[in-house]
């Protein structure tokens, strides 16, 4: 058996996942966590083989979770078949209704085996559940698309911090002497370091700039 913890802030939520995944024959929930901090707790308590877990929750974000799952967790057995770890590995796989390119990469990076939408059938997350089990990496297809994306697209040169606290008060609606005034500089110093982000982003406008820089996650 598939051992499945859940973790969602969604009562009605977490009801229809156990309803579709406790029918599934190799499939059973052992636990539910409405919660970041309690669903770490849960998961190195019980050592599921399974977490699925949500993104935006209150007392910590899935992300936050998912990595210090994973810190805890015990270690897989090595090739050899000793083990170097007290059991086999805890698997996160964020099940979301959100698919940003931020989101996506920051459970990546933090160590997510997957990465699915709500929007799933049953019969996908029951796969995917199994495909996690056994080691395997599974993306929703429009995920797996923005990662192959994320990939081609050469990432935007670092901001310097006084640039991205420029920026920053650019998006709250400052203007320039506004933004001079409050970090104690020249209204000209403001417009070169704007004009230096403007040509790390490759934009031309105020506007422009701000957008870009949410999108890649600078601000």
């Amino acid at each position: 058996m598939i051992r499945i913890l859940l973790v969602d802030d969604h009562p009605v939520v977490r009801m229809g996942l156990r309803g579709m995944l406790d029918a599934e024959p190799d499939l059973t929930v052992i636990g539910e966590a409405s919660s970041g901090s309690e669903g770490v707790a849960l998961a190195l308590a019980e050592r599921p083989d399974i977490v699925l877990m949500d993104l935006r929750m209150p007392d910590g974000d899935g992300v936050e979770a998912t990595a210090r799952i994973l810190a805890g967790a015990p270690r897989a057995a090595d090739a050899g078949g000793a083990a170097s770890g007290v059991g086999a590995p805890v698997r996160v796989m964020v099940l979301t209704t959100y698919e940003s390119d931020r989101d996506i990469l920051r459970a990546i990076e933090a160590g997510a085996s997957g990465y699915l939408l709500k929007d799933a059938t049953p019969a996908e997350l029951a796969e995917a559940v199994r495909a996690a089990a056994r080691g395997e990496t599974v993306l929703a297809p429009s995920v797996a698309s923005t990662l192959v994306r994320q990939v081609r697209t050469p990432a935007p040169p670092a901001l310097s911090a006084r640039e991205t606290e420029v920026l920053k008060q650019v998006a709250a609606g400052l203007t320039n002497a506004e933004i001079g005034k409050r970090l104690f500089i020249s209204e000209a110093t403001v417009k070169t370091h704007l004009l230096r982000v403007f040509n790390k982003l490759g934009v031309a406008d105020r506007t422009a700039a701000v957008t870009t820089a949410m999108r890649h996650g600078l601000l």
